[in-house]
C-alpha cells in the first residue's frame, strides 16, 4: 500500500466512525487503489507533449516502456504506480509516419482491460497555442481520435491549448507572474471558443479546450513555473471514473510552483478536493455526515500533497 493509502487508511481506522462504517470505508479505498486509471497523450510535433507531461506529473519516476503490440510500440508508456500515461509520437513529420502512429493510436483506443472496458480512460490532445495551423491536430481528432471514443465520446476526449505564454508571440504575457494580460485572454478565449466550434463541426462532441502554458525548460534546466495546469489536472481528473482519480492526483508534480498560476475562473483545487471526495466512493458518503473524519482526510491528502 502506498504512502498516501497507508495515510488515508490510518485517518479512517482512527476516526469516530463505527466500526462496520470504517470496514465499508477501508474495502471502497482498497478498491480505489486497484483502480488502475490509463491516459494517452498526443499531437502534433512540437506541441509541447513531453513538458506537458513533466509539468503535470513525477515522471522520472516513471517505470518506461513500449506498447505491447506491433502497432503501439512506437508509443511510449510511462507507469507511475497505478497511472499509466501513454505518450503518443505527434504526428506531421510525414505521411507514412503519420499513418503507423495512427494505427497505433487507433489500436491504443479500442483496446479492452481485462475486465472487457476500454484500456484508455481518457485521451488528452494537445495543440500548439502558437501555431495558426492546426490542420494535423483536426485531422487527428476527426479522422483517428473521434470515430473511436464509443459512447463516452464526451468524457474521453480532452483538448489542451499549450504555450500559451507565446500565443501572441510573447506579448501581453506577464512573465513575473507567469499569466497573460488582458490581450492575450482575450486572445485565448477566441482561439478556445474557435477549436471548440471547429471540432463540435467535424466530430460533433462538445469539449471545452484549455489553453495553459507547461512551462519553458532548458535542457539540464529546472522547467519554469506553469500557468493554467491545476485547471487542466482537474479537468483530466474529473473525465477519469470516480473509482481511478486517487491514482492520478497521487503522482502530480509536487513542485509547488507549477500550479500557482491559473486563470481564476474557478477554485481547482477545491474542485480537485470534491473530484477526490467522488473518488473515495463509500468513504464519501461516509465522510460528508461525519465533520472531523473528513477535515482529517483532507489534512491527510493535503499534508501529502502541499500544494492543497
Amino acid at each position: 500500500m502506498s504512502k498516501l493509502y497507508e495515510n488515508l487508511a490510518r485517518v479512517i481506522n482512527e476516526s469516530s466512525m463505527t466500526e462496520g462504517e470504517k470496514q465499508k470505508a477501508l474495502k471502497s479505498l482498497l478498491e480505489s487503489q486497484n483502480a488502475k486509471p490509463n491516459v494517452l497523450i498526443t499531437g502534433a510535433t512540437g506541441c509541447g507533449k513531453s513538458s506537458t507531461i513533466n509539468a503535470l506529473f513525477n515522471a522520472e519516476k516513471a517505470k518506461v516502456g513500449t506498447g505491447s503490440t506491433p502497432e503501439t510500440m512506437q508509443i511510449a508508456k510511462y507507469e507511475l504506480g497505478n497511472l499509466t500515461l501513454w505518450d503518443s509520437p505527434g504526428l506531421g513529420d510525414g505521411v507514412e509516419e503519420d499513418k503507423q502512429h495512427s494505427k497505433g493510436i487507433i489500436d491504443l483506443l479500442t483496446k479492452k482491460d481485462e475486465n472487457g472496458n476500454l484500456l484508455i480512460d481518457v485521451v488528452l490532445v494537445i495543440l500548439d497555442g502558437s501555431s495558426r495551423d492546426m490542420g494535423t491536430s483536426y485531422e487527428l481528432i476527426n479522422k483517428v481520435i473521434a470515430p473511436c471514443l464509443g459512447d463516452g465520446k464526451n468524457k474521453r476526449l480532452l483538448i489542451g491549448i499549450n504555450q500559451a505564454d507565446v500565443a501572441m508571440k510573447g506579448r501581453y504575457w506577464d512573465s513575473e507572474n507567469h499569466k497573460p494580460e488582458p490581450p492575450l485572454e482575450t486572445f485565448l478565449k477566441d482561439k478556445e471558443k474557435s477549436v471548440h466550434d471547429r471540432i463540435l463541426d467535424g466530430t460533433g462532441i462538445a469539449v471545452q479546450p484549455i489553453s495553459y502554458s507547461a512551462g519553458f525548460k532548458e535542457e539540464g534546466e529546472p522547467q519554469e513555473p506553469a500557468y493554467n495546469l491545476s485547471k487542466l489536472l482537474y479537468y483530466i481528473i474529473d473525465n477519469i471514473p470516480a473509482e481511478k482519480r486517487l491514482n492520478v492526483v497521487e503522482n502530480i508534480n509536487t513542485n509547488r510552483d507549477m500550479w500557482q498560476s491559473d486563470d481564476g475562473l474557478d477554485n481547482y483545487r477545491e474542485k480537485t478536493k470534491d473530484s477526490i471526495l467522488d473518488n473515495l466512493g463509500l468513504v464519501g458518503q461516509v465522510v460528508k455526515g461525519v465533520i472531523e473524519v473528513g477535515k482529517a482526510i483532507w489534512e491527510g491528502i493535503s499534508s501529502f500533497f502541499g500544494w492543497f
